[in-house]
């Protein structure tokens, strides 16, 4: 049997919201086990008073890093410091970073190179080629929220053409000869080479996000079986 996945969770703590710590480390759970659980921040100011008070409770391990000038943050300097020594002295899987503001797409792609998947954390502001960069990203404003605030709707989500071709290329790489794709196929390329998930967009199922764009068709096989068909590359290839 495969030994689990080991996890390092490095944490921007001035950029992050600790009310989300139960949702990061439940999702991190179904990927192995967070062995390293580091928060950086300037411990001695009050901003970061909500993560004190889950540090103890979640065995995270805070880093103080004082703020050497006004004005500067020297705290994402600190994380990737200490997130490239982990990489090199431990035997570490995954990478966690979490974070909001702070741009960490040179240690994202370092750790890929390396081999490791990296998983992201934030809010939607987070800059988008750290978004990007990761293997996931999870938008923590976005998760747990009543869909009927944050569910996008088929027609908003079609205005979206990257979006759109990132599905439609899935699709199309997996399909079988009648233009049919099996969801969890789908869902496994589009990760291999993409950020995406469907939780950003306001939906629990991959499935659900896929039938709220009318550009698509769906069907069940054996009563559990999703599948999906791009109705134009079907209509093209029946001409």
């Amino acid at each position: 049997m495969k030994d689990k996945e080991k996890i390092a969770l490095f944490i921007d703590a001035d950029n992050a919201p600790a009310a989300k710590i139960d949702v990061i480390l439940s999702e991190l759970a179904r990927y192995g086990v967070v062995n390293i659980r580091k928060a950086y921040g300037n411990w001695k100011s009050p901003c970061l008073k909500s993560w004190e008070e889950v540090l103890h409770e979640y065995a995270i391990q805070p880093i103080q890093q004082f703020d050497l000038t006004k004005g500067k943050n020297a705290t994402d300097i600190a994380l990737v410091i200490d997130a490239m020594d982990i990489l090199y002295t431990k035997d570490v899987d995954t990478v966690c970073l979490v974070s909001s503001d702070c741009d960490f797409t040179p240690l994202v792609t370092r750790a890929l190179a390396d081999g490791k998947t990296v998983i992201g954390f934030g809010e939607r502001k987070a800059p988008a080629a750290f978004v990007n960069s990761c293997s996931k990203f999870l938008f923590l404003d976005e998760v747990n929220k009543p869909i009927q605030q944050i569910a996008v709707q088929g027609q908003k989500l079609k205005q979206d053409t990257k979006l759109m071709s990132l599905l439609r290329q899935a699709i199309e790489a997996v399909e079988d000869d009648d233009g049919w794709a099996q969801l969890g196929t789908i869902g496994q390329h589009i990760s291999n080479h993409a950020s995406f998930d469907h939780r950003n967009y306001g939906y629990k199922k991959l499935s659900d996000f896929f039938a709220a764009i009318d550009l698509f068709e769906m069907k069940k096989t054996h009563g559990s079986s999703d599948w999906v068909k791009d109705k134009k590359r079907a209509k093209a290839l029946a001409d």
